[in-house]
């Protein structure tokens, strides 16, 4: 039986998997499930999640995928990576924990990965009326789209995928950023909620000095949102 904190409770992750949560600090949305299915495990992927948070994409990306060789969560707020490790262990999840800005990952990291999970901060500006715990999970107060690729393309080995989430507005700037880092982007596709509203949320893929060819999937219609940002 797990410890849990004041405020912590255990949310369903995957089937009978429980993932630790507080209401206090961010807790993941549908976008997080959203991005684990979207990304394909190959065998023997060596995995890592960049802005990990408690944990939600890279330990439902193992539920769904449990072959994989490794996985490596980063997070750089220590209540949300503490959470993220007694998950894992509440789980038997065999994973590692690191606590790290993901600029802040070090060089053994380089090229070790053949996946990386990312579902960052979407929005420029300052924290406004959030707690620092949600803004930054939310904002580019501590990393920026840029920063996040740049890294990704050092710690991915040739051929290596970057799988990310981000605001559908943001496209552009996504595409132009991978492609600049050598991650050339191979698949992608947007997420609407219900009704007449346009996409809010883009789901791509970038693969380490991959050829051009991109593949749209059919837009994702998310029943659980209205059409706004889940972030």
């Amino acid at each position: 039986m797990v410890n849990l904190n004041a405020g912590e409770a255990l949310e369903e992750l995957f089937g009978e998997k429980k993932i630790i949560q507080n209401a206090s600090l961010y807790r993941f949305t549908s976008d997080s499930i959203l991005l684990s299915r979207f990304a394909r495990a190959k065998k023997g992927d060596n995995v890592a999640d960049f802005c990990a948070g408690s944990g939600a994409v890279g330990y439902h990306f193992l539920c769904l995928n449990p072959r994989i060789s490794s996985l490596t969560l980063f997070e750089m707020q220590p209540s949300l990576a503490d959470m993220a490790a007694r998950t894992a262990e509440m789980n038997g999840f065999d994973a590692k924990v690191a606590v790290c800005r993901v600029q802040d990952i070090g060089r053994e990291y380089d090229g070790a990965f053949s996946l990386i999970l990312c579902n960052p901060p979407y929005e420029r500006g300052g924290p406004e009326n959030l707690s620092y715990e949600k803004a930054v999970c939310r904002k580019e107060i501590t990393v920026t789209m840029e920063e996040i690729i740049a890294v990704s393309a050092k710690k991915l080995k040739f051929g290596g995928r970057l799988d990310i989430v981000h605001r559908a507005d943001r496209l552009a700037e996504l595409f132009y950023t991978m492609k600049k880092y050598n991650l050339e982007p191979k698949r992608m596709q947007l997420v609407k909620g219900n009704g007449q509203s346009p996409p809010y949320l883009v789901m791509a893929e970038g693969v380490k000095g991959g050829k051009p060819s991109l593949e749209i999937l059919p837009t994702f219609i998310n029943n659980a949102e209205n059409g706004g940002s889940t972030k």
